[in-house]
Formats: C-alpha cells, sequence, structure tokens
C-alpha cells in the first residue's frame, strides 16, 4: 500500500506531496439518479461547493474522497500537506444559515485550560472560506472520526448498549458537557446517538480509504460539468477511541436567556416546551432522554397524538408529550408551572391537568426499563431522576452525575 501510494504522489506543496487520483475508471451514476446532496433543494440553486477529489484547498487540505453530506455541508477526508495528517474537511453551502455553527466553532477555538472533558469535544483545527463567485464558502477543519452511537447501535444486533458501554461513554459525555457548561459557557442542545462519535487511534483506516480511491475512484455523476460523488466508508477500525461530543450547529451561548425552540421533539424539556427561560440544563434532561434510546431501544417519551384523540392524525404534539411526562414524573410543581407563558394551555391555576385527553395510564420508569434488576436498577433509575425534573434547577449538573453512586460501582 505505501508503495501504491508513492507512486501516486506529485509535487510539493507546503511540505508534502499532492496525490495523484485517477480521472477515468469509475463508475458513471445515470443522470437519472439523485444522487446524495442532489436530494436538496440548495444544490440547484448552486449553493454547494462543486468540490473535487484530488483539489488542495486553501494551498493546504488535498480533498481524498467524500465522506458525507448534509442540508448545509459536504465532509471530506484530506490530507494536510504541511503535516502529512488527515483531516475531516466540512464545506458549508454558501448561505446565511450557516454562519452560527461556523460562529460557534471559531468560538470553541478560543477556549481552553486542563479541563479533562476537552479531549471529549470536537472542535475545529482551522477555519477559512473559499472564495467564489456569488459567495464564499465556510469551511472547518476536524480530527477525522469514526462512525457515531447511533451506528454502533446499528451494528449491534440487540440495537442496545450493555451497562459497561453505557457507563463508559456516559462518563465521556458528562465530562464533555461539564467543559462547554463551566468553561465555554455553551449548551449545546441537540444531544443525540447521531452527535457522539469514535475517535481513531488506528490511523491505517484513513490510508486504507485512499488506497481504495485510488484503486477503487468513487462512483460520480456530473452536473453542467461539475461532479457529485457518490460518499465512501471508513474501515472498522481494530482500535476504538474515545467517545466526542460534536455538531455545534443548534448550539448557543448560555449567559444570555432564551426562550426559543430547541431539542429534537422527543427530547424537549419542560421548560423548553411551556416556554420560559431554559439554561444549561436541558442538556441533562436531554442526555437522560438519549439513554433510553441507546440503552432501552426504545424512546421515553413519544409524544405521539393516539388516534382516539384525533381522528384525523397520529403525529406528535405537545399536549400528548407533556401528559406523557406527568405520567411518568407526577404533576408539576405549581411555582414551577407559573413561570412558563404556555402552561395555561395544559394546566389550570392550581396545577391540575387541563387538557381533554387522559394521561397515558401505567407509564412508569421502573415499567419502561428493561435491562437490570435489584438494587443495580434501583440505582440507575435514581441516576435517571437525577436529570429528568421538572425544575431545572432540581437536576444533578454534569459534574454531580460524575459522581453519582450507579456510574461508579
Amino acid at each position: 500500500m505505501a508503495s501504491f501510494l508513492r507512486r501516486s504522489l506529485g509535487r510539493v506543496i507546503g511540505g508534502v506531496a499532492p496525490i495523484h487520483f485517477p480521472t477515468s475508471g469509475f463508475e458513471l451514476v445515470s443522470s437519472a439518479v439523485v444522487l446524495e446532496e442532489e436530494m436538496f433543494s440548495d444544490y440547484s440553486m448552486g449553493r454547494y461547493y462543486p468540490a473535487n477529489i484530488g483539489e488542495v484547498l486553501a494551498s493546504r487540505y488535498q480533498l481524498v474522497g467524500k465522506l458525507g453530506f448534509g442540508v448545509t455541508s459536504t465532509v471530506w477526508l484530506a490530507r494536510d500537506l504541511r503535516t502529512y495528517k488527515h483531516v475531516a474537511l466540512k464545506i458549508f453551502t454558501r448561505d446565511e444559515s450557516n454562519e452560527d455553527e461556523f460562529a460557534m466553532y471559531q468560538y470553541l477555538r478560543t477556549c481552553s485550560g486542563s479541563h479533562p472533558g476537552i479531549r471529549h469535544v470536537r472542535t475545529a483545527l482551522d477555519v477559512f472560506s473559499i472564495p467564489r463567485d456569488g459567495g464564499a464558502h465556510r469551511c472547518i477543519v476536524q480530527k477525522p472520526l469514526w462512525e457515531s452511537f447511533r451506528a454502533l447501535l446499528a451494528r449491534n444486533p440487540s440495537h442496545r448498549f450493555t451497562e459497561d458501554l453505557l457507563k463508559a461513554g456516559l462518563r465521556s459525555i458528562l465530562l464533555a458537557l461539564d467543559y462547554l457548561h463551566t468553561v465555554c459557557r455553551v449548551i449545546h442542545t441537540d444531544i443525540k446517538a447521531d452527535n457522539i462519535l469514535q475517535d481513531v487511534e488506528d490511523e491505517k483506516i484513513f490510508d486504507d480509504f485512499v488506497t481504495a480511491e485510488l484503486q477503487n475512484p468513487s462512483p460520480r455523476k456530473f452536473i453542467d460539468g461539475s461532479p457529485i460523488y457518490m460518499s465512501r466508508q471508513l474501515n472498522l477500525p481494530r482500535i476504538f477511541g474515545i467517545p466526542i461530543l460534536g455538531d455545534f450547529g443548534a448550539a448557543v451561548h448560555g449567559d444570555i436567556e432564551h426562550t426559543e425552540n430547541a431539542q429534537p421533539l422527543v427530547y424537549r424539556s419542560p421548560e423548553v416546551m411551556l416556554k420560559m427561560p431554559w439554561s444549561y440544563p436541558v442538556d441533562i434532561w436531554n442526555l437522560g432522554c438519549m439513554i433510553w434510546d441507546i440503552f432501552e431501544d426504545k424512546h421515553l417519551f413519544h409524544g405521539i397524538e393516539p388516534t382516539d384523540w384525533d381522528p384525523n392524525g397520529n403525529g406528535y404534539t405537545t399536549r400528548a408529550h407533556i401528559a406523557e411526562l406527568v405520567a411518568v414524573l407526577g404533576p408539576p410543581p405549581v411555582e414551577f408551572l407559573k413561570r412558563g407563558k404556555r402552561s395555561g394551555d395544559f394546566f389550570a391555576e392550581e396545577g391540575k391537568w387541563n387538557v381533554a385527553i387522559d394521561i397515558p395510564a401505567d407509564m412508569t420508569l421502573e415499567d419502561s426499563e428493561e435491562n437490570l434488576e435489584g438494587g443495580n436498577k434501583d440505582d440507575f433509575l435514581a441516576f435517571m431522576r437525577s436529570m429528568l425534573q421538572w425544575r431545572p434547577e432540581d437536576r444533578k449538573t454534569a459534574k454531580e452525575l460524575l459522581d453519582h453512586p450507579w456510574l461508579n460501582n
């Protein structure tokens, strides 16, 4: 493999020679096939950067293959020609929808210190822009990581983490949250299995990726002369690294008041749903809900309107979600309800449920938890209850949760 790579090297740019990638021998995808980012309207509007494998950006980063795509970006594996290290390069669409994420990553680069959680937060190694007629494309350079917790679940026939794996993952994420909350003063707001990735200690998988691209060039199609590549997966590493919390596209600064909508629907905290000021504890609630997904293989809360409540549909509603909270947590404190602009939509002044639907019966943490028994189950449920509290000030902080008995027994 090493000799194959050496034969593909070209003239040196900035210390390390770029690789010559094949310009033929690839599968040409039919024009009738909608390929990856082409499914989004922003592609037809010309907002995606027409990246080419082999291209060198910022006179430093050579694109060696496409890792993935999203609504606002494409992600590429690249070689840093100054250091010969592989990096992940996120190229944003040229519009204003990604300004907040780009600014957040720039801000996180200014956070520093010796806090152990910094190792578990995916930050930017570099940021730059690609000038282009019609608007520049912002770019973020990051350490390349492997698949997400969700991808790990998909590989597991049980679709569940073991208790030991769950504990190990939670220690990492709680360290990350403590660092974000206390040092960076940032609220993530989007903690889910998709956004927790595995570090890679086996860097051979990046060389294997490059060799695969050289020997079997990625399928692609061309639209008006610009390519759209099919993404290529990284191989399974021999050694996994630490879990890392990523994707700060929805993150906000914590030292200002927030009342806007936030969080994935089934992970929304009570204060967000009831339209009251929210802060760092929304991340703790969010984490508690996510635990159910990866340990129990089901949502703790669904918020799905039963058809006998709503004959015209069976979709998510806030009232169905809050009804489930009442079933699991009991009635909310009256004092807490007085803080919310929407509390009156669901509760009478004295805190009584005031919606013409029933609170779900027999919906408890004890009945929903199916993996543990005895005292270990009691400790785990106590851990969960320390996160899932109506009042945000009653939830444990990330640092306090790190000391919880269940996590340390």
